[in-house]
């Protein structure tokens, strides 16, 4: 039998649900995760981001841990604050966009090369949407790549990853690729790097038949 709509709706409430306009409207220029783990992060951007491409980096901020000497042709900033954004040396273009609030993403459809989401999964109120956007405006094959670690703002963060450990919360990463559709070759990877704790869920928006 399933779970009834109220208990599946309070996993993913938050202690603070005031809108994330407010939240985020000062900016917070932190890291959640050491310099090994963010050269981890760089170093799986380097593996399997293609070079040269058009790049989403979803949920920005004022990093987005792309390796020293690697070079897309385009990276687009997608997040809350534009302030933070503006201090983003490896943005080329900042979108202001609050996915809880509107999970459509603002971009045509089959426009990027690869989308990265970096610690940032745990607030996402609407996942399986926002996968199924970044989906549509990814090109065939492209990956979709998501890091985190259990470091965040635990106010923001959704009930089911707040009250869940590490390998539980790959395993949720896994079921939003797999609720939203669309994806092949979905894997991961646990422990990377030397610092903190950082693990890693990613797939390839499948071809065109």
């Amino acid at each position: 039998m399933a779970a009834p709509q109220g208990s599946f709706d309070r996993l993913f409430a938050r202690m603070d649900e005031s809108p994330d306009a407010f939240f985020y409207s000062l900016p917070r220029k932190v890291v959640h995760i050491d310099e090994g783990a963010i050269a981890a992060v760089g170093a799986l951007y380097q593996e399997l981001l293609p070079a040269g491409g058009a790049l989403l980096d979803l949920m920005s901020s004022w990093r987005s841990h792309l390796p020293a000497g690697f070079n897309p042709r385009l990276v687009v900033g997608l997040g809350l604050n534009g302030e933070e954004m503006a201090d983003n040396h490896q943005l080329d273009v900042a979108v202001v966009h609050d996915v809880n609030r509107n999970p459509n993403i603002p971009f045509q459809d089959d426009v990027f090369d690869g989308v990265m989401c970096a610690v940032s999964v745990q607030y996402l109120v609407k996942p399986v949407a926002v996968f199924q956007q970044v989906n549509r405006v990814l090109k065939p094959e492209a990956p979709f790549i998501v890091t985190f670690s259990n470091r965040c703002f635990p106010n923001k963060a959704i009930a089911a990853w707040l009250y869940s450990g590490d390998q539980e919360h790959v395993q949720l990463v896994h079921g939003y690729f797999q609720s939203s559709g669309g994806w092949s070759r979905v894997s991961d990877r646990a422990a990377l790097g030397t610092g903190d704790p950082l693990f890693a869920v990613w797939g390839f928006k499948q071809a065109f038949v």
